[in-house]
């Protein structure tokens, strides 16, 4: 069967870069699924994207769908015959709609009831035949924010402006927003043709290249890195690649060309942070340092365009940063005029959400959150003092012109302003580190003042959205909370801090009911914050690979310590390996399950027991109980558990627990419920999948 390839190509007026990769990747997993579904063989896909232009060539794309056989499912039994065995018209209307006759029925059972089944052949169509239905999947993309344009009721993410759908030599014939498709791409906006013909669709990346266009976003950012490596290399310069940055310029050009240019050295007395936040998120240059790692006073851009007066275009660059530099040099001189208490003052006038209250009531709340957390990890009376003082002032910058121009640099001025105005250094540590980890990527403060108020600040923040019913669902999560979460487990993760989140969240919830911001009740919010923990705390265990089960089981009860969840988890996985799992994980679930039906938990009373067994039991008990009031390793507590199973699974063979004689039954499931409690330590152990 001969093979063709197919090229679909969407031209657009120029796309916010960010949203770029994730378009191209999901018209690719679209077109490729709609492949799969219609049984048409295909080779592979290639993707290209500029700021103009999403594309997929697909390759040696088969000429007809796959023959098929297909499985159709008709009435019940019952229905489908007569009381005589006869076929009812139900039957033969089912194979009739089908192309079949009654004699091609066959029952297959589903869940204990048997029902009629037809086998029916289908034959392939002609792949060119079906290829139209891509325009449903070019007008179905979803975008983070889509625009309307004319009188067209299509929204989208920027206007069409042209339309290539290619099978072989063929075109693909439909038409999106008055557009129509045709072999007809553009080259670059400034310096290619305005319309170049193509009579195949392998001739598609060749033929924009010699229009000015890197169609392949690796093979563009690629040519970048060379750019820059080979301006680095001449100039002895250290480029620091910032991804994110490297991404967004790779989807702002069709054809890069790297160049440098420079600013005034004076420039250089701003604080590093400014300047590099100046160049990177105000003009996307990426800054310069020497080889001992100190900022230089040059940057290099990338412009979409070729080399023709390059040093021109260098020095209008230079004249767009020195004004940005200009106004940032003017901003840091004036807040140097600016006192803490001032700041602070004007703190209580600045709205952070209007049922919540000012960024002052909000701070104090955090101010008070710290003491209470630091007298639960029994922390040292200067550690205390250091993250007392950061929390009251950790938001003082906010009022900066640096921050507000900026504002990722908040925490990161508040720092340096604090130290400019005496503040100890480990009071203004507190300040920058409180905002971290500011990203998936970012490490956790290091200063315990600094985890301190980080973690009342995240948790403070969560609860007081909570309390409100702002609650993250789907991907809508406008205040990140999160990542606010993650931060949270994360940094006791690695601090290794003993505090339960449930008393985490029960700390915090007080204060916010206690301000008055609460308008549910606070059964629900404990109850909606407890389980935003628990997945937060999944996707953690997750990441480390855990078996999906084990967290399950580690998460089914109170969480405790994330340490402990920690533990409980690596040792569940651990001892999964070994050979008596399973056996111990059903003694274990027996036990919990039969513990179940108790609600209310009573007194033990031996001298209920009428058997050796529940005395066997009572005592191995009472020596894991001793062992787990002293504490001990989870791995360790895990074996002493598993060391039981003998006396667990000899009870239940000799022991019945829902006796007739009610005294017994009570004595014998509150034996249960007391040892349920010493296994549930280690989690709900009846979640468990054994096999």
């Amino acid at each position: 069967m001969t093979k063709r390839n197919l090229l679909l190509e969407i031209g657009l007026e120029e796309m916010p870069a960010r949203f770029i990769p994730d378009s191209i990747n999901q018209l690719a997993s679209k077109v490729e699924n709609w492949f799969h579904t219609n049984s048409i063989g295909f080779q592979g896909i290639s993707v290209f994207s500029t700021p103009r232009r999403l594309a997929l060539l697909v390759r040696n794309v088969e000429e007809r769908q796959e023959d098929r056989e297909e499985e159709a499912k008709g009435p019940a039994k019952k229905i489908a015959l007569d009381e005589n065995g006869n076929w009812t018209k139900a039957s033969i209307g089912f194979t009739r709609g089908h192309g079949m006759s009654v004699d091609d029925i066959y029952f297959k059972e589903i869940n204990g009831i048997e029902y009629v089944h037809v086998k029916k052949f289908i034959k392939g169509q002609d792949t060119s035949h079906l290829l139209a239905e891509l325009k449903a999947i070019i007008t179905g993309l979803s975008f983070p924010k889509n625009m309307r344009w004319a009188n067209l009721d299509l929204r989208y993410i920027r206007p069409i402006k042209w339309l290539v759908a290619m099978f072989g030599h063929e075109i693909i014939p439909f038409e999106i927003a008055g557009v129509r498709t045709g072999n007809t791409t553009r080259g670059h906006r400034f310096l290619g043709k305005e319309e170049i013909e193509l009579s195949a669709p392998e001739e598609y990346e060749e033929a924009l290249l010699r229009q000015y266009v890197v169609a392949d976003a690796q093979k563009r950012k690629e040519t970048i890195l060379a750019q820059l490596k080979k301006i680095g290399d001449e100039n002895d310069w250290v480029i620091p690649m910032d991804q994110v940055l490297l991404e967004e310029v790779n989807n702002l050009v069709e054809y890069p060309t790297a160049l440098s240019g420079r600013f005034e050295e004076e420039f250089l007395k701003i604080p590093s942070e400014v300047l590099i936040t100046s160049m990177k998120e105000h003009q996307r240059y990426f800054p310069v340092k020497s080889q001992q790692g100190e900022l230089l006073p040059r940057f290099i851009t990338v412009r979409n365009g070729d080399d023709h007066h390059i040093e021109k275009v260098a020095r209008g660059n230079e004249k767009v940063l020195r004004a940005r530099l200009a106004d940032a040099a003017f901003f840091y001189k004036e807040d140097q005029k600016m006192e803490i208490k001032a700041a602070l003052e004007k703190l209580k006038n600045i709205v952070y959400h209007e049922e919540i209250g000012t960024i002052a009531e909000k701070s104090d709340r955090v101010r008070k959150l710290v003491a209470l957390i630091a007298e639960r990890l029994n922390f040292a009376p200067e550690i205390v003092s250091t993250a007392d003082r950061a929390a009251e002032i950790s938001k003082f910058d906010l009022v900066s012109q640096m921050v507000y121009e900026f504002p990722e640099l908040q925490g990161i001025m508040g720092e340096k302003y604090a130290l400019q105005k005496g503040e100890s250094r480990d009071v203004a540590i507190a300040i920058n580190e409180h905002y971290m980890p500011r990203n998936a990527d970012d490490s956790i403060p290091g200063s315990p003042a600094g985890a301190l108020v980080a973690i009342a600040d995240k948790l403070d923040t969560i609860v007081a959205f909570f309390s409100l019913g702002i609650i993250p669902s789907g991907s809508q999560d406008p205040y990140a909370l999160r990542r606010q979460a993650a931060g949270i487990v994360q940094t006791l993760s690695e601090k290794q801090w003993g505090i339960p989140v449930e008393s985490l969240v029960g700390l915090a919830l007080s204060l916010v009911s206690q301000a008055g911001i609460s308008k549910r009740s606070e059964e629900e919010i404990y109850y909606d914050l407890i389980q935003f923990f628990k997945l937060r705390l999944k996707h953690m265990l997750q990441e480390r690979s855990i078996r999906y089960d084990l967290i399950d089981a580690v998460l089914g009860g109170e969480i405790g310590t994330v340490l402990s969840v920690v533990d409980k988890a690596a040792a569940l996985q651990d001892a999964s390996g070994r050979e008596d799992f399973k056996e111990n994980i059903e003694a274990f679930s027996r036990v919990l399950n039969i513990a179940s039906k108790k609600e209310v938990h009573g007194e033990i009373e031996p001298d209920r027991f009428e058997n050796t067994y529940e005395q066997m039991l009572y005592k191995k008990y009472l020596e894991l109980g001793k062992k787990a009031e002293e504490g001990m390793d989870t791995a360790a507590y895990y074996q002493m558990l598993a060391d039981i199973k003998p006396e667990i699974n000899a009870y239940f063979e000799h022991t019945m627990v829902m006796a007739e004689n009610p005294d017994v039954r009570e004595n014998r499931l509150n034996q249960m419920a007391a040892l349920a409690v010493l296994i549930m330590k280690l989690g709900k152990l009846n979640e468990i999948v054994v096999k």
